[in-house]
């Protein structure tokens, strides 16, 4: 089965001249990296979902005769995903996949070790947990008054041993005051939340972004410092209405893929 994809030859019509050749030829380089990107995303999405159970991805020229595609456009394909240390060249055995990210939904209000529950045990490493005055930013999106005190936790999560996220958490001291004795490293702030208060929670603002890794959250969460990081800002509020957690949250983009269900109104 062939897959199409847009055609990567351009002709160099005889006749119109040196300038047109070169012109031409830089055209075919252009387009066969626009191809790349293209295949290497086709290939991204299948391996992200195992479509290569035994970790193997077909040759070359497998793929080529696939995504009717030049080999040139295949090995860029795949040096683009060997760049971003998803897969990596055996001698003998071919490309293989190196890396695994691990899907994180963005349609439903839920824990971190909710959602990736089936892919293995999240645990927490709690490195600081306390009072301490709100930021004005921070006092503002949970309706305190600025420099008011409130719960600080900062976690890193990992997945599997690996690092994952690296949380900054705020929340409202009246109830953050009973999380202070709370099991932070093998319980949900989530289900802490709705423990103390009594109460479901209700919805979640959302934020996200790619960021580039600063000194600190870089060495916490094992990668390179600038490296791309996803950072996702949740404010979460309880049934009621009232905010009661304010998250910054660093994903290692190299480690998760954000995914959601939507549905267009009427």
């Amino acid at each position: 089965m062939v897959r199409t994809m847009p055609s990567d030859r351009i002709r160099d019509h005889a006749g119109q001249g040196a300038a047109t050749t070169v012109a031409a030829h830089r055209a075919r380089r252009r387009l066969r990296a626009d191809r790349a990107r293209q295949l290497a995303d086709l290939l991204r999405r299948l391996l992200l979902t195992g479509a290569f159970p035994d970790g193997v991805l077909p040759h070359e020229s497998t793929l080529a005769t696939e995504y009717g595609a030049s080999r040139n456009t295949v090995r860029e394909a795949l040096d683009l995903l060997r760049a971003e240390g998803l897969v990596e060249r055996q001698p003998g055995v071919g490309t293989v996949v190196v890396a695994h990210k691990y899907p994180h939904g963005l349609d439903r209000l839920m824990g971190l070790a909710e959602t990736l529950r089936e892919h293995g045990r999240v645990t927490n490493e709690v490195r600081t947990m306390g009072p301490a005055p709100a930021p004005a930013p921070v006092a503002d999106r949970l309706g305190l008054a600025p420099g008011t005190d409130v719960l600080y936790i900062e976690r890193l999560r990992r997945l599997g041993g690996l690092p994952l996220s690296l949380d900054l958490t705020y929340i409202p001291l009246d109830i953050g005051t009973e999380l202070l004795g709370a099991d932070l490293e093998n319980t949900d702030v989530f289900r802490l939340l709705e423990a103390v208060t009594g109460q479901r929670l209700g919805h979640a603002e959302i934020t996200l972004e790619a960021v580039s890794a600063d000194t600190h959250s870089a060495a916490v969460l094992e990668a390179p410092r600038g490296a791309a990081v996803l950072m996702l800002e949740r404010l979460t509020h309880l049934a009621d209405g009232r905010p009661v957690d304010l998250e910054f949250i660093r994903f290692r983009g190299d480690r998760i893929t954000m995914s959601g269900l939507l549905h267009r109104n009427r």
